[in-house]
């Protein structure tokens, strides 16, 4: 086979990562008749498994060195949840294409207790994430979030081994790995509004090579293109990342985009949510606009607070 016939993928090598490359090789080579080749990368992000993601650079640990080997032509695409990727990304790089979304809510999983609300008072849950401890805390000042990291089996082993009374989890990494029999519940979007991103995949490519852009256009998902580059568009005016908790869900109706968004103080005693809807010509006016609404209701002195206490 021709080199011209081979793309290299790039990618993680989590069980969740790995089933996301695996499921895009099988799509570009149905489609295309090109062979597809993983390479696996080990980012910075899986490295560091034993401090909280805000203490040690949020999300480009989890892009960084796989985004080297594409600069450095090691390979032609990298497939990312598209909640790991930042906004501004490095020059002569580009998201070529989104895909469709999978269920983008936050997913609760207990041995014990089959709802959020039936836990017990002061009841340990597990999450590494600020954005759902932020928006539980407000609910349940009294629970005990502890930081929970590494892989999606390991971090339902320590659930189950009685490290916590439940674990909040994306439910798409589940259902994409066949694990959502797992989950007890599905937190509606008003109790958890989800992460920037979450459930949808994105494709980077280098932004000269118009060989795989053409290879994975196919890919491309028109509604779930359009409600992430609103939500990013909230987060790119934000400037944050995982060290703020930050949280948008768009969904598109016809030519409209709606958005709501969320910024929070980590131990959920004031948030500020809002929402918004603009046409689909411009979905990232549409996060930008919601963003200044929060901001200047309070928004900004949020987060410089987080800022201060983060030392960022």
């Amino acid at each position: 086979m021709a080199a011209s016939d081979i793309i290299r993928l790039g990618s993680r090598g989590s069980t969740l990562a790995l089933w996301q490359a695996e499921h895009v090789r099988a799509e570009v080579e149905r489609r295309t008749g090109k062979k597809v080749e993983i390479t696996r990368i080990k980012t910075t992000g899986d490295m560091i498994l034993d401090v909280p993601l805000s203490k040690v650079g949020g999300k480009g640990l989890f892009v960084k060195e796989i985004e080297e080997a594409l600069l450095s032509n090691r390979i032609d695409l990298a497939v990312h949840s598209m909640k790991d990727v930042p906004t501004d990304l490095p020059d002569g790089l580009e998201i070529s294409c989104i895909t469709r979304r999978e269920d983008p809510r936050d997913a609760f999983l207990s041995v014990r207790h089959a709802r959020f609300e039936d836990l017990p008072v002061g009841a340990r849950v597990g999450t590494s994430s600020l954005r759902r401890q932020t928006q539980l805390l407000s609910l349940r000042p009294d629970l005990s979030i502890g930081q929970l990291r590494g892989n999606l089996d390991t971090r339902i082993r320590k659930m189950e081994e009685g490290g916590y009374d439940a674990i909040i989890l994306a439910a798409a990494g589940l259902r994409r790995l066949g694990w959502d029999g797992k989950i007890r519940q599905y937190l509606p979007v008003d109790v958890s509004i989800p992460a920037i991103g979450q459930g949808a995949l994105g494709i980077e490519i280098r932004s000269d090579d118009g060989r795989t852009r053409e290879a994975v256009a196919f890919l491309d998902d028109r509604e779930t293109s359009l409600a992430v580059r609103a939500e990013r568009g909230f987060l790119k005016r934000l400037e944050g990342g995982c060290q703020v908790p930050i949280a948008a869900h768009g969904t598109v109706n016809g030519d409209t985009v709606a958005l709501s968004g969320l910024i929070g103080k980590p131990d959920g005693s004031r948030i500020l949510r809002g929402s918004r809807r603009g046409p689909i010509s411009d979905p990232e006016a549409i996060g930008v606009a919601l963003a200044g609404e929060l901001l200047s209701q309070g928004g900004k002195e949020i987060l410089d607070e987080v800022y201060r206490q983060s030392g960022s």
